[in-house]
């Protein structure tokens, strides 16, 4: 019952955030206009409560979807000569056009704020995210192994897409779940092309490859008594090679397991110190354990006003083309529409950010608000961008479209935006069920 009640907490939490932010923005930018507005509302629908100041009910309505603000003569398409210098459609082009864009800038300004706030605040990030695409480990039997790539095999591009880090990869291949990729690598000094084709991973069908980088295991807790503890591991140790050999996070627990009661040397380093240690796996039924936690290696990245600010309006920049690189690949079936994330898993995700802690809470908070602010743009009737759209064909044909023609344009807009609020629930519904889609089907 208390999870119920926090994912509820944390959804209305994020949401109520994102939506006034986005409200805010044609609020502001309307009063700024000179616009009268009647209602500033949080949710759709009949009114629940609120307080009037002045000329605007400030609300909070009975279906908590997203918000609106309503400007006087909004919808006075049809009566130019009874509007009143201050309503809406009274206002010349490039006024609307601003208060219309204002949602989504609005929102992404707070996405760039936040990144901003976490970047100067500093945050744990694993070390190997930012480096080089060099693989250092490959799962038997994964696409990769069947593809024929190797360890030290360098990885440039994907599909022509140049690829600089490790999360450059995984994002790539992450957002194409059963498709054949062109890999361009380095290998020995030569460039080779590979095709490998991806497998789906978990219920939101990640696309996975079976390759990792060079990923260094940090010890995150040692278990009192352990073979770990007995051997001086320590938290924080840094471990790189055992017997000699380098070995990588993904291979770590591998070669643990299969070595009970046989002496290891570690080599480790802590505190820019590199030591060597000697730990016995403890044999637990017919595989060995030391008694460590393990995460991969982890650096602290911590910026002063300016860099933060920087680094914050490049990864958001990165970020927002993401978003529409996956809104294409959608469209054109390369990417999954089980990847998409509707109410359900918003409201899961908040929770889960939540009982992070604050970081976690701000980071998802940011993730979400540029992801709003980028889609409203898109050109969808009902969404902004389908407004700021007909602003623009009425710009460069130099006259407003016939009231009729725009009322079919908000009909159709509207039937869109209904069937993709049903899609998104449904389709966080279906994740959960053992066949999908098919789990709904009758036969």
């Amino acid at each position: 019952m208390s999870s119920i009640l926090g994912t509820i907490f944390a959804f209305a939490l994020v949401f109520g955030i994102l939506v006034f932010v986005h409200e805010f923005g044609h609020f502001f930018m309307g009063k700024l206009m000179g616009m009268r507005i009647e209602v500033f509302s949080w949710g759709y629908g009949r009114r629940l409560f609120g307080i009037k100041k002045g000329e605007t009910d400030y609300r909070v309505s009975l279906i908590p979807m997203g918000g609106y603000v309503k400007f006087s003569g909004e919808e006075a398409y049809d009566r130019p000569e009874r509007l009143d210098p201050r309503d809406f459609m009274a206002k010349k082009r490039w006024q609307r056009f601003l208060v219309l864009v204002m949602g989504s800038v609005m929102n992404i300004i707070l996405a760039v704020v936040l990144v901003a706030v976490i970047n100067m605040v500093g945050v744990s990030v694993p070390e190997y995210q930012s480096q080089p695409p060099v693989i250092g480990w490959i799962e038997p039997g994964s696409p990769a192994a069947r593809a024929g790539l190797k360890p030290d095999d360098r990885i440039l591009a994907i599909n022509d897409q140049e690829v600089a880090t490790w999360n450059d990869v995984n994002l790539v291949v992450g957002s194409k779940p059963d498709r054949t990729l062109h890999l361009k690598i380095e290998r020995a000094g030569q460039i080779i092309e590979v095709p490998l084709t991806t497998e789906s991973r978990t219920k939101y069908q990640m696309g996975y490859a079976g390759f990792f980088g060079k990923i260094l295991t940090q010890v995150a807790m040692v278990q009192p008594g352990s073979p770990a503890e007995k051997a001086g591991l320590q938290t924080g140790d840094v471990i790189l090679a055992i017997n000699g050999q380098p070995v990588y996070f993904y291979q770590f627990v591998e070669i643990i397991q299969k070595n009970p009661e046989k002496p290891l040397k570690f080599l480790v380093e802590r505190n820019g110190q590199k030591i060597e240690l000697e730990v016995v796996p403890r044999r637990e039924g017919e595989i060995g354990r030391i008694g460590i936690m393990q995460t991969p290696k982890s650096i602290v990245r911590k910026y002063s006003f300016g860099p933060a600010l920087v680094q914050s309006v490049k990864e958001n920049a990165r970020l927002a083309f993401l978003v529409v690189n996956f809104v294409k690949d959608l469209v054109t079936g390369e990417a999954s529409a089980r990847q998409l994330g509707g109410p359900i898993e918003i409201a899961n995700f908040s929770y889960a950010a939540f009982r992070l802690g604050f970081l976690a809470m701000l980071s998802w908070i940011a993730l979400i608000s540029l992801q709003l602010g980028v889609i409203n743009l898109f050109p969808i009737p009902v969404l902004d961008g389908g407004q700021i759209l007909v602003l623009m064909i009425e710009g460069i044909i130099r006259r407003d479209l016939h009231p009729r023609v725009k009322q079919i344009i908000m009909q159709i807009g509207f039937a869109i935006f209904i069937f993709i609020i049903v899609f998104a629930i449904l389709n966080d519904v279906v994740k959960r069920l053992p066949h999908g889609w098919e789990s709904l089907l009758p036969w």
